[in-house]
């Protein structure tokens, strides 16, 4: 009998922790997908030749979003590629997506030449570099992070640290996803596909 009542009572106990852990689930989705519909990051920067560039431009396209540095050895490269692959892929679609590669070292960026490297990824890519209070005024509506990091190893003796994400906004201007760093061209085309 002490056997069958204690069966019952942690089923009990599994019952309501599963429905406890269903409820505090829900509590916690809805206010994030609240935040992420309204979530809209802007940004004002300038590309190489000076010329003032905010998200507000792009309305009605996708925007894959991109925040890097021209010295970046690895991911930033990496991801540039996969972008590339992207635009390839889309074919006639790709008119209705603008990649961006915003830079969070402008004045090295600048004098490095910001067109000459993404263009050696895509020509539609577009690097924007501006001022350190509009750089940082973007990766703050981003919600994201950079800093520079001293290392002696390093050109001019310094790196940039930053989040790796690859960012998507949507045509009206709001954030839809962030896919991670290594996120293979394939799979990013494939949530593309599914939007346009």
């Amino acid at each position: 009998m002490r056997l069958r009542t204690l069966r019952i009572f942690l089923w009990l106990a599994v019952a309501l922790a599963g429905l406890g852990a269903f409820f505090l689930y829900q509590r916690q989705a809805e206010p994030v997908t609240q935040i992420s519909q309204a979530f809209r990051p802007e940004f004002t920067l300038p590309d190489a030749q000076g010329q003032p560039h905010s998200s507000a431009d792009f309305r009605g396209k996708y925007q894959l979003i991109f925040f890097g540095f021209t010295n970046c050895p690895d991911v930033c490269p990496t991801t540039l590629s996969e972008v590339a692959q992207v635009m390839d892929d889309l074919g006639s679609d790709a008119d209705k997506v603008q990649p961006l590669f915003i830079s969070i070292d402008p004045e090295r960026d600048r004098k490095l030449g910001l067109d000459a490297f993404t263009e050696a990824f895509h020509p539609a890519i577009l690097g924007l570099a501006g001022d350190d209070a509009a750089t940082r005024a973007a990766a703050d509506s981003f919600r994201i992070f950079f800093e520079r990091e001293d290392d002696a190893a390093a050109p001019d003796g310094y790196t940039m640290s930053h989040s790796p994400g690859l960012y998507l906004i949507g045509p009206e201007g709001d954030w839809l996803r962030q896919y991670t760093y290594g996120t293979p061209a394939s799979e990013i085309l494939d949530d593309l596909n599914t939007r346009l």
